[in-house]
């Protein structure tokens, strides 16, 4: 038995309008979130049209010149401004009858090619149960047919399953949210013996090791630890009448851990660096789950990956900004510090799943305002734009890149006195339980 997506309702009307204004095919991507029981789709988002296809809304003639490289960078931008538990589910294709025959194949093309670099940016790995079917939906601009197929994306070789595509009235309006604020403090160390100064890289491998700090965090939803597999509203009560925002929104605090705890050995390093990356402030997290009896499993987890990704996110988005205002190449290694872009959120009518974005600080709402309509195709209105947070930076500090010969004396003197330090407490330690053992022998002799 194939899946069945539930559709917002408008969403049909957006697929209609497309279908008579882009010829001869148009492309974009279906928004919602997948669980074992029902599948949700609450967005169609087009893919939007490059420079020269903009005054005349002319797509290529052909099926086979689909742009993948275009629509899986749309694809990443558009996974920016998503919250937790919403996700790309699939894409869809709109063609006039004689381009039919191509569009399972191209949209197969998609799906994989789109899936792989989302996943590709990812900190966060997906569990083996989770759902991995991906929706391909394809509908004719002269007859109105919809079909709509889904593919495995963790089998390459994976054949087309039909699924159900049924529309559902104020779909988008039934949803709960999580929210959190987590303070970040990561301090992430330059090697001194790394051949150049991989800025972005260093910082990738830094929110690595702190993702696992995050998947391994305690959470509390409304001030109780919750078991995994109980329901997220268990134990509310059900307010009479149109009063749903009391149970619409969850406060969670993250604990994280300190220490490993005794299963662990913890093991010091002494390295040589050439700097060091510091990520300071605290984010704002959010993430969304249906509401048709939703487990706490599945809450956390969509509040997890926001709250990977939000980081992740905006260090990618600064270093495309330094990329673009000094260069790919910079050679100078000089203490900066850099504002990563606040995070904003914006209502959309109907919804109660908000949209994403992150801005810097010279950035115009104008600015926002036209990333919201070419990247998602929505209009916002600038009394719209919530700021979400306070400021949060980096600092990157390094050191001298040319040590001297005293330099490399301190470094060794010191690294000879961790070691005489670690020495010395075996010596104390031993000679402490020698003395144990001499004073609780002479004790119980008298």
């Amino acid at each position: 038995m194939g899946r069945t997506y539930f559709v917002e309702e408008a969403i049909g009307q957006y697929l209609s309008d497309l279908s008579t204004k882009l010829k001869p095919y148009v492309t974009g991507l279906l928004i919602g979130q997948c669980s074992p029981q029902r599948d949700y789709i609450i967005r169609a988002v087009r893919t939007p049209p490059k420079e020269e296809q903009k005054e005349d809304n002319i797509s290529p003639s052909k099926m086979a010149s689909v742009d993948e490289e275009w629509i899986t960078t749309h694809a990443s931008q558009v996974s920016r401004m998503l919250p937790g538990g919403i996700l790309i589910l699939g894409v869809f294709v709109i063609a006039t009858p004689e381009l039919s025959k191509d569009g399972q194949n191209a949209l197969r093309r998609l799906i994989f090619s789109v899936e792989k670099t989302l996943t590709k940016r990812r900190l966060w790995k997906s569990a083996e149960e989770e759902v991995s079917d991906r929706a391909a939906l394809q509908i004719c601009s002269a007859t109105k047919k919809v079909v709509c197929r889904t593919y495995d994306v963790r089998d390459p070789k994976s054949s087309a399953k039909p699924a159900d595509w049924k529309y559902q009235s104020a779909l988008s309006a039934s949803w709960l949210a999580l929210d959190c604020t987590v303070n970040v403090n990561i301090h992430i160390p330059l090697l001194a013996t790394s051949p150049n100064h991989d800025l972005e890289k260093n910082t990738k491998n830094g929110l690595n090791r702190w993702s696992k700090q995050i998947e391994d965090s305690v959470f509390l939803i409304n001030g109780q630890v919750k078991d995994d597999d109980t329901e997220l509203l268990e134990g509310q009560k059900k307010l009479r009448g149109n009063t749903q925002s009391s149970t619409q929104f969850s406060d969670v605090k993250v604990l994280t851990q300190l220490s490993q705890g005794s299963s662990h050995r913890s093991t010091a390093t002494v390295q040589v660096c050439s700097g060091s990356i510091n990520l300071k402030g605290a984010v704002k997290c959010r993430a969304y789950v249906h509401n048709n009896k939703p487990k706490v499993k599945e809450a956390i987890q969509a509040l997890k990956r926001d709250i990977i990704n939000t980081l992740s996110d905006r260090c990618e988005i600064l270093f495309e900004d330094l990329i673009i205002n000094e260069g790919p190449h910079k050679k100078s290694f000089e203490r900066e510090y850099h504002v990563l872009p606040q995070r904003l959120f914006v209502p959309v009518a109907g919804s109660s799943v908000m949209l994403s974005d992150y801005k810097f600080g010279d950035e115009a709402d104008g600015e926002i305002q036209e990333r919201f309509v070419e990247m998602l195709d929505q209009s916002v209105q600038a009394e719209d734009i919530h700021i979400a947070e306070e400021i949060n930076t980096v600092d990157i500090c390094p050191v001298t890149h040319n040590m001297d010969d005293t330099q490399q004396k301190q470094v060794t003197k010191a690294t000879l006195l961790l070691k005489l330090q670690q020495n010395i407490g075996v010596v104390i330690a031993a000679a402490v339980a020698v003395f144990a053992s001499i004073f609780s022998f002479n004790y119980f002799s008298d």
